[in-house]
């Protein structure tokens, strides 16, 4: 199904030149071996070609719909508008299929599948030129980035190249892909080993071992000051900001004023989850996401410097940034 979007739809404001969005979806890849075939959702501008591509992986979360195709809305149609084409699949983590998985051995997290689905879309590229109407021929493929919120943004870290030692086998899990030239990181995990001392610490055993050193693509890391991952750790907010600091370079740092976990509302519209709803915050995170990938994609572009001047500088800042 198409739907048609544009900003005047939303109430969190323009963007500096607005666009109508399309939004197509579901669009099913056939995955040998998964138990459930990939389903995922394709925004993309009206119009436009060479449009870079954002690959946008849902957090873990309780709501039934909001960590699947259907979630980030506020993050796909902005970038969408911005002139990217974002890629959101249903991981097998997703509540809308946990029924259907209970009793499965890598559940509930399914933590290797979710990065593999993110290679499988991009093999399957051809496939959604073919089914989506208007976008062939549309996409540049060589200005591919990730974007994770929550467990997504570990996702996107090991796609970025993080590694980890799976708790299963013992051995040390690469599933950077090279395709993928950089990434954003939206409340992502930090650090691992004592430092998980929370009581789901032992949830998610592969966050103890996770190393951030092997972690050279470009990233963004974007970290909210007011979210406190006290089930994970007594560390505080700054370990959403590990990503940034125990990573090589180039890496910055956007550390959101104000902002608890779901970033003023990136989930979804009026999500009941959301802590902290801001859509000005929002906004503001979609364009310096946007905006700092298509300065890292095409050198000159002054794209990310203005925006950064725009919103991390003087009394209305939404947030700070630095950069190694």
């Amino acid at each position: 199904m198409i739907e048609t979007t544009s900003p005047a739809d939303r109430t969190a404001g323009p963007t500096a030149a607005p666009t109508p969005v399309l939004t197509y979806g579901p669009v099913v890849l056939p995955v040998p071996g998964r138990p459930v075939d990939l389903h995922l959702r394709v925004s993309a501008p009206a119009t436009g070609t060479d449009l870079p591509v954002i690959l946008l992986s849902h957090g873990h979360g309780r709501a039934n719909h909001l960590s699947s195709l259907d979630g980030y809305a506020p993050l796909a149609d902005r970038w969408a508008e911005m002139g990217f084409v974002v890629l959101r699949p249903t991981h097998l983590s997703s509540a809308t299929l946990s029924r259907r998985l209970a009793g499965h051995p890598a559940a509930p997290f399914f933590w290797r599948s979710r990065a593999e689905d993110m290679s499988r879309v991009l093999d399957g590229l051809d496939v959604l030129e073919r089914e989506v109407p208007h976008l062939a021929g549309r996409l540049d493929r060589d200005a591919v980035a990730v974007a994770g919120h929550s467990l997504g943004g570990f996702t996107a870290a090991l796609l970025l190249g993080a590694r980890i030692t799976d708790p299963d086998t013992g051995e040390r899990a690469d599933l950077r892909d090279p395709r993928i030239g950089r990434g954003i990181l939206l409340a992502a995990p930090g650090r691992g080993g004592d430092t998980l001392n929370g009581p789901m610490a032992d949830a998610a055993p592969y966050f103890r071992t996770i190393d951030f050193s092997t972690m050279t693509a470009p990233a963004l890391v974007v970290a909210g000051d007011q979210d406190d991952p006290r089930h994970f750790t007594d560390a505080g907010p700054d370990w959403h900001a590990d990503p940034y600091h125990l990573a090589p370079a180039p890496k910055t740092l956007l550390t959101v004023f104000g902002a608890e976990h779901l970033l003023g509302g990136i989930q979804g519209y009026d999500a009941s989850e959301t802590t902290d709803e801001n859509p000005a915050r929002v906004a503001a995170i979609a364009r310096l996401g946007a905006a700092w990938l298509r300065s890292g994609f095409h050198p000159g572009d002054t794209a990310w410097r203005a925006a950064r001047d725009a919103l991390t500088t003087g009394p209305d800042a939404v947030g700070r940034t630095t950069s190694k």
